[in-house]
């Protein structure tokens, strides 16, 4: 029906008739000659309807933005001065000899190229939304990406296997989301929160290099980089270390971007999570901001101020100064909001220092805490964080994963902010990164017992099998995760693929034998038919995406997404069902909520 895109008309069609098929984005009556910008998923160009074709021109004054539209006309230049460089069409534009109107639309809730839209008012209208230059762009860039990693994988050898959607539940971790059984009366299927327990089985299999682009599920609270269905480019191997792992993978990520969107990503630094937890407070550190932690915990043990001294002398306590060059111009209304900034991640409040004059010591130092600190202690805070004059020194003083989050998010803001941007706090490029080295376990103080920091299957490094009985915190995983530019893209692991070992991690975990066979029974079978040594990472090709198209959340990259309430505005989900369906599958809602 059409003989190519609006978006890719050009002047290479000079002189041609060529027939063409979208929407009216905007409909403009210049004096008895009208102009409509047509529009599909390649872009624009410019259609003009000169009255000398009356019954064509009838037609056109008839046209309003959003019909859909077939344009049967011929290509010529446009006037010298109305070029418009920003469009592959914008030296040319379209005479119109027929017009034909496929369907006229109501007048749309808003307008396409409005930059002020609700995020409500968008995803109610999703399907509009969609139209929009910035969202066609958006998904068509995902399509790249997922293109791309296709190809690469499929010339590395790996294979794209699909797994089940409906599965066993194996609650570790988040909410799993459950499916009732019609058929097997008060049991429930769930829907995967990855194939984490099927991609090891198929190494066992056989199958030493899989992968698949899968949905995932999660019944978790929601972010900007969250969802609860995601997408996850899902890769494992076998006979393979986590070096040659991540080789392999920042390969694909390297590619993807150079194929996808014209960059060449820098060299990967690779950091242990002790390092990045050290210098950052974060286990996904943005590295484009030139701010880091310096360690205060040991000075602090003899001053006299509580607020430091308190937390220094505390098992699993710590002390940290942030300093911010030329921070001393921050008013006291800015470190005011800062303050409160920090109270979202549990701090009690931000002590600060400015560096007036560092050669003085406390007398050229402004702050409300100097003077509970010795003349000792000023000189190693202004030794160890190199303060000069004109800087700002923050603090963050309690338990430690108080002080990583708080102070963590306080670097990443100050750097991001106008200030930080000005000052040569933040670099804008592309900076990614491996985390390496992460604990096997975490100390769940509520619950008094270990848990997985990644999931039960991740293999302890050489070494350190027996720390699993002794000392479990100081057990460390084969697992990495690939950052970039502050977000977690990818993470993983070597598994483990010997029994005996599985029992120590279950057992650490306090996963009694009669728990692990209810649980993960078919597993623990498999491993013991010759299980190679595998390991693999996902990534979530939502967060890519969304840094590709330098967008604020992944909502802007899925089709139909969920909001932070995990509704579908568009299609009114979760919705209530009927009794009889509810019947049908035995179930009986406890105080049913009211339609």
């Amino acid at each position: 029906m059409r003989t190519t895109y609006c978006g890719l008309v050009s002047e290479a069609l000079l002189g041609q008739t060529v027939t063409l098929m979208g929407w009216a984005h905007r409909r403009r009556d210049h004096g008895g000659v009208i102009f409509v910008d047509l529009r599909d998923r390649e872009g624009m160009v410019q259609v003009v309807c000169d009255p000398d074709r009356p019954e064509m021109f009838r037609t056109a004054e008839g046209v309003r933005n959003e019909f859909c539209l077939k344009v049967v006309g011929k290509v010529r230049p446009r006037p010298a001065g109305t070029e418009n460089a920003n469009l592959t069409s914008g030296k040319v534009e379209v005479l119109c000899h027929e017009l034909e109107v496929l369907n006229p639309s109501v007048t749309p809730p808003f307008q396409l190229d409005d930059d002020n839209l609700s995020e409500t008012v968008r995803l109610t209208h999703r399907v509009l939304d969609l139209r929009r230059p910035a969202m066609q762009k958006n998904l068509m860039l995902r399509y790249r990406v997922a293109i791309e990693v296709r190809k690469f994988l499929d010339e590395q050898g790996f294979v794209d296997i699909e797994t089940p959607m409906l599965t066993k539940s194996t609650p570790e971790g988040a909410r799993d989301y459950l499916v009732p059984s019609r058929v097997h009366d008060g049991t429930f299927f769930a829907l995967p929160q990855s194939p984490q327990l099927f991609k090891q089985l198929l190494m066992v299999a056989g199958f030493d290099r899989y992968y698949q682009i899968t949905k995932c599920f999660r019944d978790e609270d929601l972010r900007a980089d969250r969802q609860p269905e995601f997408t996850q480019i899902d890769i494992e191997t076998s006979f393979l270390g986590e070096d040659e792992i991540r080789a392999i993978t920042e390969a694909m990520i390297r590619t993807v971007f150079r194929k996808a969107l014209g960059v060449e990503l820098p060299v990967y630094p690779v950091i242990t999570y002790g390092e990045a937890m050290a210098r950052y407070g974060s286990d996904k550190p943005d590295l484009r901001v030139m701010l880091e932690f310096t360690e205060l915990t040991p000075v602090m043990k003899d001053v006299d101020f509580k607020v430091f001294s308190g937390p220094a002398n505390s098992p699993g306590g710590r002390v940290v100064a942030l300093r911010v060059p030329g921070g001393g111009e921050m008013s006291r209304g800015e470190i005011d909001a800062y303050t409160e900034f920090v109270k979202i991640y549990g701090a009690k409040g931000l002590a600060w220092i400015k560096v007036n004059d560092a050669a003085k010591g406390r007398d050229g130092l402004q702050s409300p805490i100097v003077k509970n600190l010795h003349d000792a202690a000023i000189e190693q805070v202004i030794a160890k964080t190199g303060a000069c004059n004109g800087d700002l020194i923050f603090f963050g003083a309690d338990k430690a994963k108080v002080v990583n989050d708080a102070i963590g998010a306080l670097r990443v803001k100050v750097g991001h902010s106008e200030f930080g941007r000005a000052k040569g706090l933040f670099e804008d490029r592309w900076a990614p990164l491996w985390v390496v080295d992460f604990p096997m376990f975490e100390h769940d103080e509520e619950a008094g017992r270990w848990t997985a920091v990644h999931h039960p299957f991740t293999s302890p490094k050489d070494g350190h099998e027996n720390l699993m009985d002794t000392d479990p915190g100081a057990c460390l995983a084969k697992a990495y995760d690939m950052v970039l530019n502050g977000w977690e893209i990818g993470g993983g692991s070597v598994r483990i693929h010997r029994a005996e070992v599985q029992r120590k991690v279950f057992d650490a975990l306090n996963i009694s034998p009669e728990d692990a066979k209810v649980k993960f029974g078919f597993l623990l079978d498999a491993l013991q038919y010759g299980a190679p040594p595998h390991g693999g990472l996902a990534f979530g090709l939502d967060r890519i995406a969304t840094l590709m198209a330098g967008a604020d959340s992944i909502r802007d990259v899925i089709a139909f997404p969920k909001t932070q309430r995990a509704q579908c505005l568009l299609t009114g989900a979760p919705s209530q069902v009927d009794e009889a369906q509810l019947r049908e599958l035995h179930i009986r809602l406890r105080n049913p909520q009211p339609a």
